[in-house]
């Protein structure tokens, strides 16, 4: 009985589960440790973010105090930067760094940075398929006929979206990061030791959204695995 109900689709899921957990805990364990290296100028990552917007020309967005650890973001809506507890009055390298890289979003939304746009564009269509996808293809399991194949395979697409904003995301956050190292270089603000502990911190962060694409996309693939025969025989 145990072997009829055994599913070793599982362990794809439990791949993408420890992939997630191990990155995250590496920009945790990164953040904390550069977290308590402080800039030589004392910039703290309010300050950091108003220059390197003005430096860019950008004088139309906000940047705010939100709660939190790494909640850090850019809202292009309503064009505010929100810095989180651990960054907005800190000075430390690490907080100079999320600030900058968040403020790399900024300066893509002001450049029209077309991966940016196509992300946003996705975002809806991201979040419909995640919450529809699996209803869909349990339904169609139910099922038999054209209607299962119909409701599976739109399922499966459906879901596919939600991979394909996870994998849009990537180029967005590597260029947030390398436009955050080169402001962060051209204009003083860090010395070059500052700057490499910076890269140590943006590079473990990027490794979240890796750790994110790879998981979503042994989701699909488990998806594809376990209807691979009802989109056949059907």
């Amino acid at each position: 009985m145990f072997y009829y109900y055994y599913d070793w689709t599982y362990i794809l899921v439990l791949i993408g589960v420890l992939i997630c957990l191990a990155a995250s805990a590496r920009v945790r364990q990164v953040f904390a440790k550069y977290s308590r290296v402080q800039s030589r100028l004392r910039l703290t990552g309010k300050e950091a973010a108003e220059e390197i917007l003005r430096r860019n020309g950008i004088y139309d967005v906000r940047v705010i105090h939100i709660p939190g650890n790494l909640t850090d973001h850019y809202n292009p809506g309503n064009k505010t930067l929100g810095l989180s507890d651990t960054v907005y009055q800190s000075s430390s390298v690490a907080a100079v760094g999320v600030a900058a890289h968040e403020c790399g979003h900024a300066v893509q939304h002001a450049r029209g940075y077309a991966p940016l746009a196509i992300r946003g564009a996705l975002v809806p269509v991201a979040n419909f398929g995640s919450a529809l996808a699996w209803p869909l293809i349990l339904i169609g399991l139910l099922i038999t006929g054209e209607t299962s194949v119909f409701l599976i395979n739109l399922g499966i697409l459906l879901f596919s979206a939600a991979v394909l904003f996870q994998l849009v995301t990537l180029p967005v956050e590597f260029n947030a990061s390398r436009r955050a190292v080169d402001v962060l270089g051209a204009s003083g603000m860090l010395y070059p030791d500052e700057l490499s502990s910076v890269k140590k911190v943006l590079g473990a962060a990027a490794l979240t959204y890796v750790a994110g694409a790879a998981s979503a996309i042994l989701q699909l693939l488990r998806l594809l695995i376990l209807t691979g025969g009802r989109r056949r025989n059907d």
